[in-house]
């Protein structure tokens, strides 16, 4: 019930990776009847990629990992912006992995809504001042799993000429990403992909410079070897994850709504966070008073449920997610389940049956 972080191989990507092992070993920029071969199957992985995101072939790169291609993004994007503005204007719920990439003392935060939505009027202000190089938008909540209004913003960013960049690593295979934005980028392992696979789609017409050395600074492209095996069955996954992503969209929008009805009907205390409507369809968070979020971890995955928390006793950084305090919602004992292929009903009730003693019995090992 993590599937937000990763999601188990997609069996489609099993069967990819362990065709493309034996004629993707070769460098496919090398002369050579093995590199022919590999180059054959790099120009189908990044034309399949193209067409399920609808968009040209010669517009997507492939990078190491999603954390990679995002930061590609910001970096490359203000770079090729610096004549005209260094400033970087993002939500405040932007993934750590693009705050982490944003120029000190030259970024504008964007707030949003108790629902983790957009603040629109500020955000139109903010890209509309001078100086402005790059603004990013996230495409949902990764925490709270509101849908942000992209098209909204892209509106915004196009009046005042500023490219935006989109955060889609939890909306590729799960919700559609409203056109308008200049770069986007995804994590293969979000979807069923294998792992260390990130993928950058920059638009024609937008600027982009290489922030890393490397013999080509204007065309995206990862320094070193591709692992062209694993970027094979991340562009087969995706095909097969988008065949199936309607009939899924139901299914675990329903598995939602369950644990959203449910769980403040039987735990006491607890605030579920992010628009009940406008959402991703897989994922549900929400916070429980009085619970330490590391013993809840820790008792649910006694149980065999594996999910996720922002809470500042389960983060490296000791602090609350940065995105539950954006939206001004209780971050103490918060958990996140987001929900794949392979999650069942039965899965989910068994999770709602034990979760109410769970939490009772820490609060009572608390003296509450």
């Amino acid at each position: 019930m993590d599937a937000a972080t990763a999601v188990p191989l997609h069996p489609v990507a099993a069967e990819a990776l362990v065709a493309a092992l034996a004629d993707g070993w070769a460098d496919p920029s090398r002369l050579y009847s093995a590199s022919r071969r590999a180059q054959q199957l790099r120009d189908a992985a990044q034309a399949a990629m193209a067409e399920s995101l609808g968009v040209r072939q010669d517009e997507v790169s492939f990078w190491s990992s999603g954390t990679q291609a995002a930061q590609a993004a910001v970096l490359g994007g203000l770079a090729g912006r610096r004549r005209q503005g260094v400033t970087f204007v993002h939500s405040a719920i932007e993934h750590s992995a693009v705050l982490h990439a944003a120029p000190q003392g030259q970024s504008v935060e964007v707030g949003v809504d108790r629902f983790g939505r957009l603040d629109l009027a500020a955000w139109d202000r903010a890209v509309s001042a001078p100086g402005v190089g790059l603004a990013a938008l996230i495409s949902a909540s990764h925490e709270a799993g509101t849908v942000q209004p992209v098209a909204a913003a892209a509106g915004y960013c196009a009046e005042a000429g500023v490219p935006l960049y989109v955060d889609a690593a939890q909306s590729i295979g799960r919700h559609s990403v409203p056109p308008g934005w200049s770069l986007l980028s995804a994590s293969a392992h979000k979807w069923g992909g294998p792992p260390g696979v990130g993928v950058l789609v920059v638009r024609k017409g937008v600027r982009w410079i290489s922030p890393y050395p490397q013999d080509d600074l204007y065309r995206p492209g990862a320094t070193g070897a591709l692992d062209l095996p694993a970027v094979v069955a991340a562009a087969a996954s995706l095909r097969a994850v988008l065949a199936e992503a309607e009939t899924e969209a139901v299914r675990l929008s329903a598995l939602v709504r369950r644990i959203r009805e449910r769980v403040p009907a039987t735990v006491p205390d607890v605030e579920v966070v992010g628009d009940p409507d406008d959402r991703l369809p897989n994922l549900v968070t929400f916070s429980c008073l009085y619970v330490d979020g590391e013993a809840l971890l820790h008792a649910l995955d006694r149980q065999g449920f594996a999910v996720s928390s922002g809470s500042s006793c389960t983060a490296s950084t000791l602090r609350p997610s940065h995105v539950l305090e954006a939206m001004g919602v209780l971050s103490h004992g918060n958990v996140r389940i987001s929900l794949h292929r392979g999650t069942t009903s039965a899965e989910v009730d068994r999770f709602l049956a034990v979760l109410p003693g769970i939490v009772a019995n820490i609060r009572k090992e608390a003296g509450i």
